[in-house]
């Protein structure tokens, strides 16, 4: 029977431009469609007033991760009548800028991300003020409640990294290389620093442009030519993992690629071994709790958490659970 092994307990523990363009530059075809049945489903499945709800990320474009993230919001949105928007901005200059579109706009409640924390707290800070409920997910998971957010959504960083590192030392990894795709991003340096603390190889972090997947691949192949030792590549992301996969074949490398998050490439990739294992932090969950618990304290003052992040991962998944998981990818859930 497939197993899941879970951390952290994975239950509670201690960009308004494209949304009014419609949704996502990035969404694929399964995306949209299950938004648009989630919206079809939802209608008037609620009696509640119609409250506006933004979600504003740090996503950048073509980043599959935050069509499903932006899925789950829609699904929940639907279901509680909910006019939901949708934004996005790599920069956080911009990010931040969108958060203060929304507040102007008098929404109900927003949904953020805090990839870089210190150039939104003013923003958030803004919101709080304003009187807008804010939820943060994602990242950011330290930085929330001193930022005045009624909880966290996500998984804990550092958390899902020591959980890599137990993994690479079950696998009998030595000499492993942590791709950071986002320079400024917290979040992944939390995740390579937890590699560190748990992994008794040696990890090297790896720095490079994420909005640039050939010199991506560039990168990845040059490091792995030039140290042959290195036995394990972690990808921060589902879509460099199968850039990290060209990277080794084109270098002659024998060393395992591993990835943090999971698509349906990914799962692809752990059923015939070209992937060894993925970290699934259940991005769908994310944006429909979010919103779900928006609306619970609109209306009826519920908070979750008790003053702790509420996690949705880390769950380490392998090829013996990709089959069990393939239903959910295939439609972009998972």
């Amino acid at each position: 029977m497939a197993r899941f092994r879970t951390w952290a307990g994975i239950a509670l523990a201690g960009a308004l431009s494209v949304s009014l363009a419609a949704c996502s530059s990035t969404g694929g075809k399964r995306a949209e469609d299950a938004r648009k049945a989630a919206a079809e489903r939802g209608r008037a499945a609620v009696s509640t007033p119609r409250w506006t709800f933004a979600m504003i990320t740090h996503s950048g474009d073509g980043d599959t991760f935050w069509d499903i993230v932006q899925s789950g919001a829609e699904e929940a949105a639907a279901k509680d009548n909910i006019n939901f928007l949708y934004s996005h901005d790599d920069e956080a200059q911009q990010q931040a800028q969108l958060v203060d579109a929304a507040i102007d706009k008098k929404v109900d409640g927003i949904v953020v991300t805090l990839a870089k924390p210190d150039a939104m707290k003013a923003a958030v800070a803004r919101a709080v003020k304003a009187g807008i409920p804010v939820i943060t997910v994602n990242s950011g998971s330290a930085e929330s409640k001193a930022f005045g957010a009624l909880t966290h959504i996500g998984q804990d960083e550092t958390v899902a990294g020591r959980a890599v590192g137990e993994e690479l030392d079950a696998r009998g990894r030595k000499h492993a290389v942590c791709v950071l795709h986002e320079q400024g991003n917290v979040g992944h340096e939390q995740r390579c620093a937890g590699v560190k603390e748990t992994f008794d190889g040696d990890v090297q972090n790896l720095y490079v442009t994420g909005t640039n997947m050939p010199d991506v691949q560039s990168a990845i192949e040059a490091k792995l030519q030039a140290d042959k030792d290195i036995d394990a590549v972690v990808t921060l992301g589902a879509p460099f993992a199968d850039t990290a996969v060209k990277a080794k074949q084109d270098a002659g490398s024998d060393a395992e690629i591993d990835t943090f998050d999971l698509n349906a490439k990914v799962a692809a990739g752990l059923k015939d071994g070209t992937l060894g294992f993925a970290v699934d932090q259940q991005p769908y969950l994310q944006g429909y709790q979010a919103i779900d618990l928006l609306w619970l304290y609109r209306y009826n003052a519920d908070v979750l958490g008790g003053g702790k992040p509420v996690l949705t991962g880390p769950q380490i998944v392998t090829e013996d659970q990709a089959s069990a998981l393939e239903e959910y990818t295939k439609r972009g859930t998972r």
